[in-house]
């Protein structure tokens, strides 16, 4: 795998983008940013990050022949990956908030988004983009953030963190390929965050109710236990996770 250091970019996901478009990536690459001046999170949301104090960066990763149906797994293999390098790290109860933010003490601590390359209605490659808070301390209005740091009290060098990454992403990208979508499903609705316990959600509509996280179906999709013990479905537009 290439990397590419850049200094300042306005998102390493639509650097990538641009730079394949131009047939200008020929292998897995990886685009790391010291600073993104628009960097995205799911939905639109924006990712902000403090100047050279944490990880963002986005890995360009051919589909291997893996088909559009199978997207998923990619995110729940991405989402495993950025867990084990923490959990190698020792941080305290960490968990994946679906659909892929990654939780530590009940606070987000990486972010994950994810696009597809589509030529000729079959998928090309995926661009994966990751930001993980690393030494930044002060979340100004931003409550529920924290980072490496934070929950360790060690300021780390962000090649070191960012090697470590790259080992995890090879060992999930194996996985991909070799087909292992059952374990990587397993092991993802382990992690789930809030999992098994009565959680308040709202829909799209902002209704409010309360339900339980039993896992995942094989398209991705949140599975709820709700009242009177019937199980839901739900897309990531569809409703938000209150508490």
């Amino acid at each position: 795998m290439q990397i590419v250091k850049l200094h300042t970019i306005d998102s390493t996901n639509d650097y990538l983008k641009r730079e394949s478009k131009l047939g200008n990536i020929s292998k897995d690459t990886l685009a790391w940013a010291k600073y993104q001046s628009q960097g995205r999170g799911q939905m639109g949301t924006s990712w902000q990050s403090e100047k050279e104090s944490n990880l963002t960066f986005s890995i360009y990763r051919k589909s291997r022949r893996l088909s559009v149906g199978n997207q998923c797994y990619i995110t729940m293999a991405a989402s495993l990956a950025v867990y084990d390098a923490l959990d190698k790290l020792m941080l305290k109860k960490i968990s994946v908030k679906w659909p892929n933010d990654i939780m530590s003490d009940r606070k987000k601590i990486a972010g994950i988004l994810i696009e597809s390359v589509i030529k000729s209605n079959t998928l090309d490659a995926v661009i994966i983009g990751i930001g993980l808070n690393v030494n930044q301390t002060n979340f100004e209005n931003l409550p529920k953030a924290t980072s490496i740091k934070e929950q360790l009290g060690i300021h780390f060098h962000l090649e070191e963190i960012l090697q470590l990454l790259i080992s995890q992403f090879h060992t999930y990208a194996r996985s991909i390929t070799s087909g292992d979508f059952a374990s990587i499903k397993a092991a993802y609705e382990d992690r789930l965050y809030r999992k098994d316990k009565p959680s308040t959600f709202q829909r799209s509509n902002g209704e409010q109710f309360v339900g339980i996280i039993r896992g995942v179906n094989t398209s991705g999709q949140l599975i709820l236990e709700e009242e009177d013990q019937i199980l839901n479905t739900y897309n990531l537009k569809e409703l938000s996770l209150l508490f």
